[in-house]
């Protein structure tokens, strides 16, 4: 087993305190958005051997794959670690986002190669021929968008907006009528697609409206029935004034997690981060198709070929616990499981739930992790890598200790 040392990234969207409060360390002043813990080439964890030596996380896999992640993950997802975790610390929206098929990754990559765009291009929308499913366990009341509304429940919102307009003898701009009549369409995938494509294709017509609506809320306009919605609205454009994502967040579900709420992102989800601080585990990729509240690349045929244009329930995850304590969150995807391990001092140990490599990561307390093969003592704030051939490791409340610990543990999703 490895400590590993993980990189932090300065995104300006980032916390400048929830990371270092919740790893019990020193803010380091600046914004700190998020940290990756495992061996994606951008940023790959540091492992440290027992006799001090450092190396890159991805290099020490690379260095002996079978060992690092078994059999069974080299089979499936190649010499890579097949999942990247991150604690993730939004203090603004992030942008809004959507993640490809691995059919789609896969043939981006290969044509924006074939075409010779630099890998680091800013206009690169495919970093890697990896999908990006994800999860987001909310360590704090956290707050998001996360895919499409039903139409009518969108429409109901964009006609209360043209109503306070009218009412404060302010004409209706065209780009409002013409998402309400889009919407309108009996054809549900049809109806999302116009109303989207609309807002995102529609330029200054669509700043002007945004900045007229807005005036008009913030005058006292009533927000009710729709509350949550025009404020959030209000609160997006205050970051990202006349982005066309403020609108397009009314025809999105808002999710307001609890500490503990979890929900998955499968591919063609629109979603965006909007607050908060959580666990967050993907499949190893970088590559966001992003469609407003960003300075960043926006590619609007590639996003619209990628998004799925279809009202969802918000897709939560429960857990599933064990005999031995730990909960479990299983999402549909193979590359990764998170779990949550809890111990009180002088608990049993608990038995880490385990199928190829793992990553664990204690935000409370401190543990010792057990196996066959050595030890590794971790305190509030560390990470580990263990290799595949470590199994079976016991997790263990350090001797003696009287506060409660807590670890978050990612492995892959193969043994479900």
């Amino acid at each position: 087993m490895y400590q590993i040392e993980n990189v932090l990234r300065p995104y300006a969207w980032g916390s400048t305190t929830a990371i270092a409060g919740l790893l019990g360390r020193p803010a380091s002043g600046g914004p700190e958005a998020e940290m990756w813990i495992g061996a994606h080439p951008d940023s790959p964890s540091t492992a440290v051997h027992p006799n001090g030596v450092t190396q890159p996380l991805d290099a020490l896999i690379a260095s002996d794959p079978l060992r690092c992640l078994g059999s069974e993950s080299l089979a499936e997802f190649g010499p890579r670690l097949p999942f990247l975790t991150k604690l993730l610390a939004a203090e603004q929206p992030l942008s809004l986002q959507v993640h490809p098929s691995l059919d789609q990754a896969r043939e981006g990559f290969a044509r924006e190669n074939a075409a010779g765009i630099p890998a680091d291009a800013a206009d690169r929308n495919y970093r890697d021929d990896n999908h990006k499913p994800e999860m987001i366990f909310a360590l704090t009341p956290f707050k998001a968008l996360c895919g499409f509304r039903s139409p009518a429940e969108s429409k109901d919102i964009f006609g209360h907006l043209a109503h306070v307009l009218d009412s404060a003898a302010v004409d209706v701009p065209d780009v409002i009528k013409g998402v309400i009549a889009d919407l309108g369409q009996p054809d549900e995938p049809a109806a999302l697609k116009a109303a989207f494509s609309r807002l995102i294709e529609g330029g200054t017509g669509v700043s002007d409206a945004i900045n007229e609506v807005v005036a008009v809320l913030s005058a006292g306009a009533p927000l009710e029935p729709h509350r949550e919605a025009l404020t959030a609205m209000v609160d997006i454009n205050e970051a990202f004034p006349g982005d066309p994502g403020v609108l397009i967040s009314l025809l999105l579900n808002h999710l307001s997690l609890q500490p503990g709420d979890v929900v998955y992102l499968p591919a063609g989800n629109v979603h965006a981060y909007l607050h908060g601080l959580g666990v967050e585990v993907m499949a190893s990729s970088d590559n966001v198709l992003r469609g407003g509240l960003t300075p960043k690349h926006v590619d609007v045929p590639e996003l619209l070929k990628t998004v799925r244009f279809a009202a969802l329930g918000v897709p939560r995850i429960e857990a599933s616990g064990t005999e031995f304590g730990q909960e479990l969150y299983r999402p549909p995807f193979k590359e990764f499981q998170l779990q949550r391990i809890e111990l009180g001092p002088g608990a049993e140990p608990v038995p880490l739930a385990q199928t190829g490599p793992a990553v664990v990561v204690v935000v409370s307390g401190s543990v010792l992790l057990d196996s066959p093969k050595s030890d590794l003592r971790l305190q509030r704030g560390a990470a580990a890598f263990i290799p595949d051939i470590e199994a079976p490791v016991n997790v263990h409340p350090v001797q003696g200790a009287t506060d409660t610990s807590v670890a978050f543990a990612v492995t892959t999703g193969l043994g479900n």
